[in-house]
This record gives C-alpha cells, sequence and structure tokens, in this order.
C-alpha cells in the first residue's frame, strides 16, 4: 500500500465541528489513499458521525478542509460529496416505502433504465444476493433494506465509500458476501472507511485502523500493527470529566436492605434483541451498557409494549405480562423513559401539566383527570423535582432541556410503577441538570421502585448502577456486580472481547 501513496483519495485536514458548547471534532486530519479498508473505531460519542456528516456535506466544519482526489470538496453541500464519487451507507436504512426495490436503488441515477437494469443484475449476481426487484420496499426486512442501502452505493460506482455499521442487521451467509464485494472494491482502488463496533470484523476486513475518542484521531496505522488488547486500551478516555462525583457521595448506594425480585425475563425475543434472560430486583438501578444498536432500545421498547414480543416470557410480580401494550404495561406498573425525548418524550406545544398527567390518564375511569387531581399531581413534580417553570401552565416547548428531562421524569413516576426504564436519561442536558437528574434517580431508588438505566455514558453507568450487564449483538452477554464495575470490564463486554475469567456468573 505504501508505493501507492502518492496522494490520498480522501484528505481531511484540520476539521473542527461544535454544536453551541459542545466540541465533538478537535482537529481530525486524516488520509485514506486508493484501496484502502480503513476500520474507524470509537466509543458511543467518540464523533464518527459528525465526521463522516461533514465530509458528506451535511454538517459544515467550523474550521479546516476536505479533499477528494486533491480537490477540494465545497463544504455542507450533500450534492457536492455526491458528485465528486462520495457515497455515506447508512447503519439506519432510509428507503421508500411504497416504491419497488428497484426504483429506490435508482432514485436519483443518471441513464437509460435499460441499461441501469443489467448493471443492477450484474451486481446481484456478483454479491449472490437473491433479491426480486419488483418487491415494494415496504416489505423488506431490516436485513433486506440494509443490503437495498448496499446496492445504491455499488450502482453509483463511488470513489469514497462510508460502512456505518453495515453488518448489524445481517446473516452470517451475508455478511461474507458483503466482505467480498469490499475486497472486490479494494482491487478497483475504492476508498473505504468502516465504521463497526466489532473488532473481529476488523481483523478480518480492513488493511488499516483509525480510532476515534472524544473527538480527537489517538491511533492510526496499519492493522497488522494492533492488537484487540491495543484497541480497548486505546478507546479508554484518559481525561474523563467528573461528572458523577458529587452522586456517589450523595446518593451512595442507600436503599431498602431486602430486596425483592420484580421483574424476570425468560428467552425474552424481540426485533433486535434475542434470549434475553434477566432479573430485575426492587430498590435497585440495574445498568444496561452496550455499544449503540447493541439491543437495548429494542429491548425496552418491546419489554414497555410499543414493539412485537417474538418469544419468551415476562413476569411482573410473578403475572405474566408477555406482550401487553403500553396502555396496560403502564397499569401494571411499567414505564418508560424514551431515549429521544422530542420525538417520542414530549408533547412540544401542550402546557408542563398536560405532559406530566399525560401517564396518567390511563389509570382513571373515565377519560379526563379531574382538573384539581391534575394540578396537584404537576406542582408535586415540579416542587419534588425543582423543574423551573413559570407555573404549570407554562407551553413545554419553552423549557430547557434539562427542564423537559425533568417532566418527562415526572411522567414516569407519576403512575406509581414498580419498574422503571430510563433510556439515555441525561442526553443532551446540561451539568447542573444533569446531577438533579442524578439525585432525583437516586431517591427514587430509595423509595423501592426497580430502575433500569440505558446509558452510553460509561461514567454515568458505573456512579449509578449496583449492577450491570452488557449487551453486545442483540444478546446479554455479561453481568457484573457493584465491585466488579469499572471501565476496563464494561468496555470490553460492551465490545464483545471479556475474557472468560472477567464474567460473572
Amino acid at each position: 500500500m505504501a508505493e501507492e501513496k502518492a496522494l490520498p483519495m480522501l484528505s481531511v485536514k484540520n476539521v473542527h465541528k461544535s454544536f453551541g458548547s459542545n466540541a465533538v471534532l478537535k482537529g481530525i486530519d486524516l488520509d485514506v489513499y486508493p484501496g484502502e479498508v480503513l476500520a474507524m473505531i470509537g466509543g458511543n460519542g467518540a464523533g464518527k458521525s459528525t465526521l463522516v456528516k461533514c465530509i458528506m456535506g451535511i454538517h459544515r466544519p467550523d474550521e479546516g478542509s476536505i479533499f477528494i482526489d486533491g480537490k477540494q470538496l465545497r463544504a455542507g453541500v450533500p450534492s457536492a460529496a455526491l458528485d465528486v464519487g462520495v457515497y455515506l451507507i447508512p447503519q439506519e436504512p432510509m428507503l421508500f416505502p411504497n416504491m419497488t426495490l428497484e426504483e429506490n436503488v435508482l432514485m436519483g441515477i443518471k441513464g437509460d433504465a435499460k441499461e441501469l437494469h443489467k448493471k443492477l443484475l450484474g451486481i446481484l449476481d456478483q454479491l449472490k444476493w437473491k433479491l426480486d426487484l419488483c418487491r415494494s420496499a415496504r416489505t423488506l426486512s431490516i436485513a433486506e433494506q440494509q443490503l437495498v442501502e448496499i446496492l445504491r452505493g455499488l450502482m453509483r460506482e463511488a470513489r469514497v465509500m462510508f460502512f456505518d455499521e453495515p453488518t448489524s442487521s445481517l446473516t452470517f451467509d451475508e455478511v461474507n458476501s458483503l466482505f467480498s464485494i469490499i475486497k472486490d472494491l479494494q482491487k478497483k482502488k475504492v476508498s473505504i472507511i468502516y465504521i463497526t463496533h466489532r473488532m473481529n470484523e476488523v481483523f478480518e476486513i480492513a488493511n488499516s485502523i483509525c480510532l476515534l475518542v472524544d473527538g480527537v484521531i489517538t491511533m492510526k496505522g496499519d492493522v497488522k500493527d494492533f492488537t484487540y488488547d491495543m484497541l480497548l486500551k486505546g478507546l479508554m478516555q484518559k481525561n474523563k470529566e467528573q461528572k458523577v462525583s458529587t452522586v456517589v457521595e450523595a446518593g451512595g448506594s442507600a436503599g431498602p436492605c431486602k430486596k425483592e425480585l420484580v421483574m424476570s425475563l425468560k428467552n425474552f425475543t424481540g426485533y433486535g434483541f434475542a434470549d434475553v434472560n434477566l432479573d430485575i430486583y426492587s430498590g435497585e438501578i440495574l445498568g444496561m451498557a452496550g455499544v449503540v444498536g447493541a439491543g437495548r432500545t429494542e429491548l425496552a421498547t418491546t419489554l414497555f409494549g410499543r414493539d412485537k414480543v417474538l418469544s419468551g416470557q415476562v413476569t411482573l410480580n410473578g403475572e405474566d405480562v408477555t406482550g401487553l401494550g403500553t396502555k396496560a404495561m403502564i397499569a401494571k406498573g411499567v414505564n418508560y423513559l424514551p431515549e429521544d425525548r422530542f420525538l417520542n418524550g414530549i408533547f412540544k406545544l401542550s402546557t408542563v401539566r398536560n405532559n406530566v398527567i399525560s401517564a396518567c390518564i390511563n389509570k382513571e375511569k373515565g377519560v379526563f383527570v379531574k382538573p384539581a387531581e391534575e394540578k396537584r399531581v404537576a406542582q408535586k413534580y415540579i416542587g419534588d423535582f425543582h423543574i423551573k417553570v413559570t407555573g404549570d401552565d407554562q407551553i413545554m416547548g419553552s423549557l430547557s432541556g434539562g427542564n423537559q428531562q425533568k417532566v418527562i421524569l415526572g411522567r414516569c413516576f407519576s403512575t406509581t410503577p414498580k419498574v422503571v426504564i430510563l433510556d439515555e436519561p441525561t442526553r443532551g442536558v446540561d451539568a447542573g441538570a444533569r446531577s438533579d437528574v442524578y439525585a432525583i434517580i437516586q431517591e427514587l431508588k430509595k423509595t423501592g421502585i426497580a430502575i433500569v438505566l440505558i446509558s452510553s455514558d460509561m461514567e454515568e453507568i458505573m456512579a449509578l448502577s449496583d449492577r450491570v450487564v452488557t449487551m453486545y449483538r442483540g444478546r446479554i452477554n455479561h453481568e457484573f456486580m457493584k465491585d466488579q464495575i469499572n471501565e476496563d470490564n464494561l468496555m470490553a463486554a460492551s465490545f464483545g472481547v471479556t475474557k472468560t475469567k472477567e464474567i460473572s456468573k
């Protein structure tokens, strides 16, 4: 590869990107050469997606330049990146559901329809993928949708291709086919940036590695110069913020002396996860760690009744609640704080009061809660959670992100639950509000509520959790008790490379 390094196909020079006061990219320098398969590795929030979006023109860098084959790329213009042969195969497929598979693949590609059809058939034959081009996209499985995204890039003959977790939904045979086509693209001098959390894939498909930690490329080199242990150690952040020390001091691990089994999952299986066996206890904060795409949110939404249960059993205080809908699960004593509060969590144009009491409506015999009761419940949580508002009639959308999150927490606990699942509870929350949220969680734990904490913030998981399970590729692969919870164990387990002697049985 060294003899071909006269001119990189992709060159990123001193790229910076911030969102408000949050610096996400801090001077990225990166060269990718023709025929190079670069594995880009980084933990959650390292800046991988932001870097890709800057290169693709989705985000405009605050500083720095991007070059394709020696020519500077016009920043912040997605069409400019597509025109020079840069293509992103996203982790989450984005198809038009009412169009056919072929129409989705060929959308936006100029040329004779018959020739394009012939070319597409040739690619399918080469990949040995059996797909009906006339099928409606809405009938495709997640794996099939992912294949369509890959076909889009291959049809455009891109010179630089980003593969963002491309195997997350593929079968073993489909993964082998994908690796074959990547090796073929490599021979054709296509530059490939392969983003993955799966270490085994790195050593199988890549010829170079780039490690991104907290917005900085900390390591880059030939794959032969790295080991699993080197990558895991490199992923550990050296300069950790002291975000949760006050929580540990103030909250400790206090709670009911006697913990009782509240919820039990047996071989629980749904879309994105399989064969989950898990016991959840009262007065416990159960941390759930894992990389993006591990299946944690899918498990939570299925448990809450939003998504379909495929097999297995869930019991709540000994009662079988498998497959119950969201309304029934809330009534039984289970509630959920969603990962994306803007999409699934808040009624932005409604009042704070309506947002707090919206989950209580199903607990009443009538359709509406009495106005006096609405006000009482809303004011209770505004006071208990120190929510900064002008009154309970303030419009939800006018609150800060931290106060919006406290309102949603109030809604979750207003139903007097037995189990609450908190999915990224401090996402997009500033440091001050974060401390308030931690204090709320610790206080509610003392009342005997079982709390499942899903978080990509390893510091948060370590400080708050009494017990931690890690998920990898849709399955719980390890469990750690309090004295085993540390960054080395959690990071290794999250990437699926923990040694047997480190596993808590």
